[in-house]
């Protein structure tokens, strides 16, 4: 039976949502569909189309009270709303239903496992969240939560493990036909660790073991795991928060982490060998996966930062949403590295096709049919001189006489940077990220995708990837090069039609 708290979560968005335009929304980047987005959940293929749950508030463009929003897709690119999931409305998550995942039960049912929180008086006054793991179970749209929730709770966590830090249940089937999911936690040591629990039905559920720990390496806390095969090794995908940076591998601040190793499923050992940011740029969190009919592994993320998402930009439209999804990408390992490259579908939406070989440049320069908000381009960049590599190139786009977002390259030091600083932000929030590319000679190739409000550039056919959101008005759709030293370059360019 539908709470009284869900139905009121449902007739609101239903009015509010259809009073945001559709040109005001992202044109094929999953956007909340009223209020507050944050992290995606539930990320599954169901009854033959691709489910997105996501974190949701639908009251208000600021964080609050977590619902579970939902959409659903065909080709992972364009996304219908369908009533919001989950509300908190019972004992334990009436402070909000956290981030989790969703898989089918035998029976054709959807299994919904995800984070109940309640907020306790402390004794000096203060105030605390206790976290445990919850199922609800549905068809597609509606869904009942499970009358012996919650599932996990602290009395499942390992000695000295934290029960207010224990959230973001990510559940798969294993092969032997049981289930496991994994969460995050925080141990005594105050860092971060990934735990994994182990079902024979999906409801009755045990702790393994530790399957990973921070002990203080990559940031505290490991939210949003992910934990999945790909190309014959395991890869683990973690979110932790306060993250200092390695020279150029991660950044200050709430980040993404990538583990890759050898997993023994009977055992649940998990053994690292390398280890790798998701994503360089300003712009990505909580990444979720889903394991496609013909056997890709595609991963979405939250594009944004925790650290930038509470100023007020123009495209909410006087708040009316605030939150989108990364573009879909395709999963694979080389040389022992996880690269990405935007799902395949993206390519059928591609027309217009614009096309300039060897543009040998020294300047700033414009050329015929290269220009756009919705579009894909990719660059093919070399020197120009075969005495002399240049010193910098640059490719400024949603550009008008007024604005910009830039991203630059310095062959000498191979550093890739993008630059939103000029784009429109009127607060002096994060514009800068830079990575360190492989080039050699000035080569370089880049796959800039942008939507309305975002940019997204794939770099070396998906080896590094940069994410950014945009503010700036949707006139400026200029794109120009530029270039200290001899450049030559070869571009094609996409319109992107939703």
């Amino acid at each position: 039976m539908t709470s009284q708290t869900l139905r009121e979560a449902r007739k609101y968005e239903e009015v509010s949502g259809k009073m945001i335009r559709e040109e005001d929304r992202p044109a094929y980047h999953l956007s909340s569909y009223t209020g507050w987005m944050n992290d995606p959940n539930g990320f599954s293929f169901y009854h033959g189309r691709y489910h997105m749950f996501y974190q949701y508030h639908p009251y208000d463009s600021v964080w609050g009270p977590m619902h579970w929003g939902h959409a659903v897709s065909e080709d992972l690119l364009h996304w219908d709303y369908l009533p919001a999931a989950l509300a908190p409305d019972e004992w334990y998550d009436r402070d909000g239903c956290f981030s989790g995942s969703a898989l089918e039960l035998p029976d054709g049912r959807q299994l919904l496992m995800y984070t109940g929180v309640v907020r306790e008086r402390t004794v000096d006054g203060g105030s605390r969240e206790i976290q445990t793991q919850c199922l609800a179970v549905g068809n597609g749209v509606d869904y009942e939560k499970y009358d012996q929730n919650p599932v996990l709770n602290r009395e499942d966590l390992p000695e000295g493990a934290s029960s207010n830090d224990f959230r973001d249940p990510k559940i798969w089937k294993a092969k032997d036909g049981t289930y496991r999911c994994v969460t995050g936690n925080r141990p005594a040591d105050g860092s971060g660790q990934v735990l994994i629990y182990g079902s024979e039905d999906g409801f009755h559920w045990r702790f393994r073991k530790v399957l990973a720990e921070n002990r203080n390496r990559f940031g505290r806390m490991w939210e949003c795991p992910d934990f999945f095969e790909l190309d014959g090794k395991q890869v683990l995908l973690v979110s932790p928060q306060d993250m200092l940076p390695q020279g150029f591998e991660y950044h200050n601040g709430n980040g993404t982490l990538c583990l890759i190793g050898d997993y023994n499923e009977a055992t649940d050992d998990f053994v690292e060998e390398a280890d790798q940011a998701i994503d360089y740029g300003i712009d990505f969190y909580a990444p979720q996966t889903v394991l496609t009919p013909d056997g890709r592994r595609v991963m979405i993320g939250w594009m944004q930062n925790w650290d930038t998402c509470n100023v007020s930009s123009p495209f909410t439209k006087e708040n009316q949403w605030f939150g989108q999804m990364s573009l879909p990408r395709e999963l694979f390992l080389k040389d022992g590295r996880l690269f990405q490259r935007p799902v395949r579908e993206l390519e059928k939406m591609r027309s217009c096709r614009v096309c300039h070989e060897n543009v040998t440049f020294s300047e700033v320069i414009r050329l015929p049919g290269i220009e756009g908000r919705q579009i894909d381009m990719e660059i093919e960049l070399c020197a120009g001189d075969a005495e002399k590599v240049y010193q910098k190139f640059a490719v400024r786009f949603a550009q008008n006489e007024r604005y910009h977002t830039a991203v630059s390259f310095r062959p000498h030091e191979s550093v890739l940077k993008i630059d939103r600083k000029f784009s429109g932000s009127r607060r002096a929030i994060i514009h800068q990220r830079r990575c360190l590319v492989r080039s050699e000679e000035g080569k370089l190739k880049l796959r800039l995708i942008l939507d309305r409000f975002s940019a997204e550039v794939f770099i070396n056919d998906g080896e590094q990837v940069m994410s950014a959101t945009i503010y700036t008005d949707q006139t400026a759709d200029g794109i120009s090069f530029f270039a200290d030293g001899t450049v030559k370059m070869n571009v094609v360019k996409y319109d992107l039609k939703s």
